[in-house]
């Protein structure tokens, strides 16, 4: 075994939860000694690593839930710790952008409310986290990877896309939205790569295709309701060029994820054929997101789905159906 490996047969389940808990809880604590702020600073630090967008980091379980290995216990521990670690690179870049994007952000009327924008956080306390953060994930990454390349690089790779993302790529179209997209691709490798599990093409395409729908949507409302203020790359941007290829990529989802869901190779994995019975579900699942896409929305993909408890609850739906078939089938 690799000198920095963990053999997990012999590590207690909670005693990890609990290890975790406390690096996270000792970083939160040093931000907020170095804090004057006495109101909810717990809160706030939360809503600063936005802990509700941790949800788009479920992807990192795709490989173990569709390979039927999500009941195994050392594959299953090291893709919770990888989940901790790549949330935790997720924030600090989500700090990062807010600690570039402050005065912007002051003229937007949802963002103006974040803790750096509303000057509830001050700039040196996010560094400091921003640091912390970074530091506790490479850490606990060394015993989800095990070593593993393909997860390391799969990290890493996300941590300097967006670092370049932040610094100057998000002002470029279609680039911009690439390496939004290229976040979810990311994922689902980085959970191949510490899992060491093969994962289909069509559902890698899956993912790439969705992950544009996503990424476009998200710019065209933004377009429609802030205009270029809040978004220099805006200004390339208009909305027919984004409705088309937004429903171009929807298309493309639907039709990858039927592929995969009849592909012999699926169906030999998981002994039946029952998954493209999803299919329908996905399209409805697809069609209310839409739905609320070309309504109120700001079309931020998290907001659009813990705000709809009708799409959640198919979304949900999904998910059960879905562990049904593969493990029970």
């Amino acid at each position: 075994m690799a000198k920095n490996s963990i053999d997990f047969n012999e590590v207690d389940s909670l005693e990890w939860c609990q290890i975790i808990f406390q690096l996270v809880y000792s970083c939160a604590k040093a931000c907020l000694n170095n804090s004057k702020e006495e109101v909810k600073p717990m809160k706030k630090y939360l809503k600063l690593m936005r802990v509700h967008h941790y949800i788009k980091n479920g992807l990192i379980f795709t490989p173990l839930i569709f390979s039927g290995n999500l009941f195994n216990q050392e594959l299953l521990l090291k893709s919770i710790l990888g989940f901790i670690a790549f949330s935790l690179i997720a924030s600090a870049i989500y700090i990062i952008n807010d600690i570039q994007d402050v005065d912007q952000d002051r003229l937007h009327p949802t963002k103006c409310k974040r803790p750096l924008a509303a000057n509830l956080i001050s700039l040196t306390n996010a560094k400091i986290l921003t640091i912390t953060l970074v530091i506790i994930a490479m850490i606990i990454n060394v015993y989800a990877a095990d070593n593993g390349l393909v997860s390391w690089v799969s990290l890493i790779s996300y941590l300097m896309l967006n670092l370049a993302y932040s610094n100057g790529l998000k002002n470029y179209p279609i680039i911009d939205v690439a390496i939004l997209v290229s976040g979810f691709v990311l994922r689902v490798l980085y959970g191949a790569g510490i899992t060491g599990i093969e994962i289909s093409n069509w559902l890698y395409l899956t993912v790439i295709a969705m992950s544009f729908y996503l990424g476009l949507g998200k710019r065209r409302n933004e377009l429609i309701k802030q205009k270029n203020v809040s978004r220099k790359v805006l200004k390339y941007y208009n909305q027919g060029f984004l409705d088309k290829n937004m429903y171009m990529s929807l298309a493309l989802t639907i039709t990858f994820y039927s592929l995969w869901t009849v592909d012999p190779v699926t169906i030999a994995r998981i002994s039946n054929d029952y998954l493209v019975w999803t299919v329908p579900l996905v399209i409805l699942i697809c069609m209310k997101y839409s739905l609320n896409i070309e309504g109120d929305s700001d079309g931020d993909p998290v907001e659009v789905i813990i705000k709809d408890k009708v799409l959640m609850g198919m979304v949900a739906l999904f998910v059960l159906i879905t562990l049904g078939i593969i493990y029970i089938g």
